[in-house]
């Protein structure tokens, strides 16, 4: 009987793989770091070839120590980051690379290479830019491109498929050149409530009337929960599993978390309208799936029918969450390489200081958490961090003052996304937090104290994994749709309200971070 499910999740070190029954219980998991190279300045550049044998490998060793048969597995599901893959007429990889590297044919998601393209899309004021909060990101699709064309002509001229990094995946999987209505609408500035997704104007207006003949795009989509077609021999092969593994549409992989902790509400529209998902990892990413079309400035969507069926998906996000712990932890001098045993010392010792000196711990310390340009609700590529209070102090001690309130910034940030939020209609009530800082004692503390909003954290902390598969069980046919797969797959979490004792003193934080941006414009447009 064909009752578990495969879900994949690729992310911007590793390829991790879990096994799922019908009822979402997770029965093993296994990891497989993936190579990321970095010829200069923001720029980031993956492997695919290298991201495949990663995949595989996390499979097997998934299948393998939940002790499963290929036979049991109805179907697989791919998510990952919104990085671009670019291949050949004859499927080999073409570079995208600087350093001329032809395996390196993918641009990793926070790569910002394309700035100036995205500001040139930005400024067409297209009618497109309705659907991405009024600005073009240099983490989407077409400004990369954008550079590709105009800055490495010969591999343009070479590329004959260009992907979204989870359509390669299932391009790899069955062959089939479909593509994800996710990852489509999404990313690539496509408009799937309309008839015709691709806007054939805007593309002529930045110079790629070219891209879907070139990238063997298609003119229609796969929606969430659908199937692609089936594992081919080879993939079958190199992954464990057999033919009659039926292969899922792709999804970005916030998006897959997303409905890892939403999909429960999907039946119950005002519900759902309250609830976003906070997927927090190396960049942090709040998700609202909504029955309404709600236009913004500085978020990114409303993107049609990019999960649910029926739903507008909006998304606010920080380019840099764990990052930018990471950054703090590797350029202070008592830092070094950002482990986890590292962050774990570093939060244990946070912990034993505010002990001792209360509120007081580290209040002096400022910071503006936009090291990697803000995404949200700025919408400034251009952004930059500012640290404010800094002394001579090159402790152990004064790293953490510095982790501690880097922590505290990132959830003020999370706040000013909020805020924008409400100003557009949404009225988040309950942040269903999952990811990497899901895992920080000091984060879960931060989020509700901070936001002031209900906070529930899963008890399995995998919403990524369990989004995909709900989408892989409702293209198995182990669910009749997604809807009712993400209903049967749910999982339970652990809930936490604010302290109110704390409420007057993260609201005068809040005045002093919207004061730092005030002031930092007021410093940029200084001449």
């Amino acid at each position: 009987m064909r009752d578990h499910v495969v879900a994949v999740d690729v992310g911007t070190g590793s390829a991790r793989a879990g096994v799922f029954d019908a009822r979402g219980t997770l029965l093993a998991k296994a990891e497989h770091p993936i190579l990321m190279n970095r010829p200069q300045e923001n720029h980031a550049e993956h492997a695919s070839d290298d991201i495949w044998s990663a995949v595989c490998t996390a499979v097997r060793a998934a299948m393998q120590a939940a002790g499963m048969v290929a036979e049991r597995i109805a179907a697989m599901g791919f998510d990952a980051t919104c990085s671009l893959v670019v291949r050949d007429r004859d499927g080999h990889p073409v570079t995208v690379s600087t350093g001329g590297e032809s395996r390196f044919d993918t641009i990793v998601w926070l790569d910002h290479r394309a700035v100036k393209e995205a500001d040139y899309c930005t400024a067409t004021a297209h009618r497109v830019m309705e659907y991405s909060g009024q600005f073009m990101s240099p983490e989407m699709q077409m400004p990369k491109l954008m550079w590709l064309k105009a800055n490495l002509p010969a591999s343009w001229e070479a590329a004959h498929y260009v992907f979204d990094l989870s359509d390669f995946l299932v391009w790899k999987a069955t062959g089939s050149l479909l593509r994800s209505r996710c990852t489509l609408t999404s990313k690539w500035n496509y408009l799937a409530h309309e008839v015709s997704g691709w806007q054939e104007d805007f593309l002529a207006l930045i110079g790629l009337e070219d891209l879907c003949e070139r990238g063997s795009l298609p003119r229609e989509t796969l929606p969430v929960g659908q199937s692609a077609g089936h594992l081919t021999a080879e993939a079958a092969d190199a992954l464990g599993l057999d033919t009659d593994c039926r292969v899922s549409a792709g999804m970005v992989d916030a998006y897959a978390g997303a409905l890892g902790v939403l999909g429960a509400f999907a039946g119950d529209p005002d519900v759902l309208d309250r609830q976003l998902g906070l997927i927090a990892g190396t960049s942090s990413c709040l998700v609202s799936l909504s029955a309404t079309r709600r236009p913004t400035r500085g978020l990114w969507g409303p993107y049609f029918e990019a999960v649910l069926p029926e739903r507008w998906l909006v998304e606010g996000g920080q380019s840099a969450a764990g990052a930018l712990l990471d950054h703090i932890v590797r350029m202070h001098a008592a830092g070094g390489e950002p482990t986890t045993a590292v962050h774990q010392r570093i939060i244990a010792r946070v912990q034993e200081l505010r002990q001792v000196e209360g509120a007081a711990f580290g209040g002096r310390i400022h910071i503006l958490p936009d090291f990697h340009g803000n995404r949200s609700p700025s919408a400034d590529p251009h952004a930059v961090g500012v640290i404010s209070g800094l002394t001579l102090d090159a402790s152990f001690d004064g790293l953490c003052r510095l982790y501690w309130r880097a922590c505290v910034s990132i959830t003020l940030g999370i706040r000013h996304i909020l805020e924008t939020m409400k100003h557009y209609g949404y009225e988040p009530e309950t942040l269903h937090v999952t990811g990497g800082q899901a895992r920080n004692p000091l984060m879960t503390e931060l989020y509700p104290d901070v936001t002031g909003c209900r906070v529930v954290i899963p008890e399995m902390n995998e919403a990524v994994l369990l989004g995909t598969a709900m989408g892989a069980a409702a293209a198995g046919g182990l669910h009749a749709d997604l809807v009712v797969a993400a209903q049967s797959m749910k999982a339970a979490g652990t809930e936490r309200l604010p302290d109110p004792a704390r409420q007057a003193f993260y609201d005068r934080d809040y005045r002093r971070f919207l004061a730092m941006l005030r002031h930092r414009a007021e410093l940029e447009a200084m001449e």
